[in-house]
């Protein structure tokens, strides 16, 4: 049994924003909505500050909430991925406030929805959208159990982290950090 994660490189993404808006043509998101994005966080004290930009999504949780907190199990974990059944969902939004990262959103057809890693191209021998078109090749999809997969072999050679660790969510959506810290910034 596969378990598919994903990484963002933070050394290379710019937050260009190809990967939201080829998420959006891929899976016919609707207008104001969105299954991914990019982010800015700051890090130093001024003058001394450093930006980390990068693309974010769906964590895909082993430990996930917004499952545990679904009252019809439309929320479900397959293969290691969070998914959606859009025919057991009522709309209640409890998975969406039950979520962390605020990955999840209330289509207007009335189910949650959220990304799924493009799910729908597994076993096709096509990455997800997002992967596909990132220009600076910041983000890579695999399957983790699988020692060949490029993703595990990126996770034993560089340093990362996950978003919110504190909460014991065991994020599969991992951030890599160059691979010594950067030396102070000077302004």
């Amino acid at each position: 049994m596969a378990k598919y994660g994903m990484s963002v490189d933070l050394t290379s993404c710019v937050a260009c924003d190809a990967c939201v808006v080829v998420c959006k043509m891929e899976n016919s998101v609707p207008n104001d909505y969105t299954r991914d994005w990019t982010e800015q966080i700051v890090k130093g004290n001024y003058p001394n500050l450093r930006a980390d930009l990068f693309s974010n999504r769906c964590q895909h949780c082993a430990n996930a909430p917004c499952v545990s907190a679904c009252p019809t199990e439309a929320s479900y974990v397959k293969d290691g991925l969070v998914l959606v059944d859009r025919n057991k969902c009522v709309g209640c939004e409890q998975c969406i406030a039950a979520c962390p990262y605020g990955a999840r959103y209330l289509h207007p057809d009335s189910y949650v929805d959220k990304c799924t890693f493009c799910d729908h191209r597994l076993g096709t021998g096509h990455d997800p959208a997002c992967v596909e078109i990132c220009p600076t090749n910041s983000l890579v999809f695999g399957d983790m159990d699988d020692p060949k997969s490029k993703l595990s072999k990126i996770l034993k050679e560089r340093k990362y982290r996950t978003l919110k660790p504190m909460l014991g969510t065991v994020p599969k959506y991992f951030l890599l950090e160059s691979i010594t810290e950067p030396e102070e910034i000077k302004l």
